[in-house]
C-alpha cells in the first residue's frame, strides 16, 4: 500500500466519531482503494501498541468484531465501543444506527 493511501486511511480512521463505527470496506472505498478491505485490516494490525488512533471503531460489514470471539483483543474492542454508547445485540452492532457516514 502506498504512503498516500496509508495516510488517507489514518486520517479517515481518526475522523470516525465516538459512538460510531466504520466497516473495513467502507474505509477502503473512501481512501480510493475499492475492494481492498483486507488491506485496511493489515494496516490496523501494524499499528504500534498504544496508538491513539481509534482502531476499535472499525468492524466488519456485518457489524461484528473481527477478532476471535472471547479473545483479549475482542473483549478490549467491545468494551471500548460499549463505553462510547454502542449497543451490541447478540455480539452484533446495528450498522443502520451506528455506521459512520
Amino acid at each position: 500500500m502506498q504512503g498516500e493511501h496509508k495516510q488517507r486511511l489514518f486520517t479517515l480512521i481518526g475522523a470516525i466519531p465516538k459512538g460510531k463505527v466504520a466497516a473495513y470496506g467502507q474505509l477502503a472505498n473512501l481512501a480510493g482503494l475499492p475492494r481492498q478491505a483486507r488491506a485496511v485490516g493489515r494496516l490496523l494490525k501494524e499499528l504500534p501498541k498504544g496508538s491513539a488512533l481509534p482502531w476499535h471503531r472499525v468492524v466488519n460489514s456485518k457489524g461484528k468484531i473481527s477478532f476471535p470471539h472471547g479473545s483479549k483483543k475482542y473483549i478490549e474492542q467491545k468494551e471500548n465501543l460499549e463505553l462510547e454508547g454502542i449497543v451490541f445485540i447478540k455480539d452484533k452492532i446495528n450498522m443502520r444506527i451506528y455506521q459512520w457516514d
